[in-house]
């Protein structure tokens, strides 16, 4: 499994969840179905994290929701969904069919949410983990849980509890102070896994009108901007809890990003803003990531991980 036509190992552990390779798409980036898919085969990448759904339509913030921001973008989508029932019904399906390997999002304004939006997906065709977004900085309900690991542990159980074996990984928050106790209390709570990082906490102005470039004001940051953030999160999260398995998401639009990612710690890598240039983006990563591999002689993609020299001047 796993295995490329230049002879390198792709294969890819998340715990109990095996992955023909380590690129997967972020959250929110993807699409609700095969949208993307349709020009970016989901079949050829490790897995598709779906954007998050509640278990409730939700129209997300006001217009408009991106803006660019030099190397990156904030948005304000909002967590915008039909909910999960209308997404397993008319969204899922066509993804399936596709190929994808489907990490599940979820989010809610409180446990319960979580809990009822974990237990309606985890059954269907095509799902191979749950990813239980704790940390989106624009959706206007109150603080986000990932900065606490009180809220982070309680909500984290609760989905663990009623997903039984199905692997689940906590999407924590780059913006606190520190994010170790955050992650030591998902994966204290059941936790797989960790995807590191979601978006930075960012406002923009249009100037010429002096007001908010953004319907909602505050937004979220992402794309290359935050590239050095996300690694930083992903090797003190990985140099923490050795063997937890991460996901390193945050500004990876090349080969030779997703290599720093894997040599941070992560196990598998995420690709978003790069999608809204390029639909195609996630695919062209792994293949620059595979050429890498075969340039410098690396066999399995998974001797990379966590391989990081950590004496830079020797």
């Amino acid at each position: 499994m796993g295995r490329s036509a230049a002879g390198v190992d792709l294969t890819t552990t998340l715990g109990p969840l095996v992955l023909p390779n380590p690129v997967v798409t972020a959250s929110g980036t993807f699409g609700h179905g095969d949208e993307v898919a349709r020009l970016c085969d989901p079949a050829r990448l490790g897995a598709v994290t779906t954007k998050s759904q509640a278990p409730f339509a939700w129209d997300g913030n006001p217009a408009p929701r991106l803006h660019p921001a030099g190397s990156g973008m904030v948005n304000a989508v909002g967590l915008q969904g039909p909910g999960v029932d209308a997404w397993l019904e008319a969204d899922l399906p066509a993804l399936v069919a596709r190929g994808a390997r489907v990490i599940a999002s979820v989010w809610g304004r409180e446990v319960e949410d979580y809990v009822v939006a974990a237990d309606a997906l985890v059954h269907a065709p095509g799902i191979v983990a749950v990813e239980v977004n704790l940390s989106c900085p624009n959706h206007g309900h109150g603080e986000i849980i990932a900065h606490d690991p009180v809220a982070t542990a309680e909500t984290v159980r609760a989905v663990v509890e009623v997903v039984g074996a199905v692997p689940v990984f906590a999407k924590l928050s780059p913006n606190v102070t520190h994010v170790v106790p955050i992650a030591e209390a998902a994966v204290g709570a059941g936790a797989t896994g960790l995807t590191c990082v979601n978006t930075l906490r960012a406002f923009v102005i249009d100037a010429e009108r002096r007001v908010p470039a953004l319907g909602a004001g505050n937004g979220g940051l992402s794309g290359p901007a935050i590239k050095p953030v996300a690694l930083r999160v992903v090797h003190d999260v990985s140099r923490a809890l050795p063997g937890v398995p991460v996901i390193g998401t945050g500004g990876v639009a090349s080969g030779t990003d997703a290599v720093e990612m894997l040599l941070a710690g992560a196990c598998a890598v995420g690709v978003g803003t790069a999608t809204f240039l390029d639909p195609r983006a996630p695919l062209r990563i792994l293949d620059e990531l595979l050429a890498w591999c075969a340039r410098h002689g690396v066999r399995r993609v998974a001797d990379l991980v966590g391989a990081l020299d950590e004496r830079p001047n020797r």
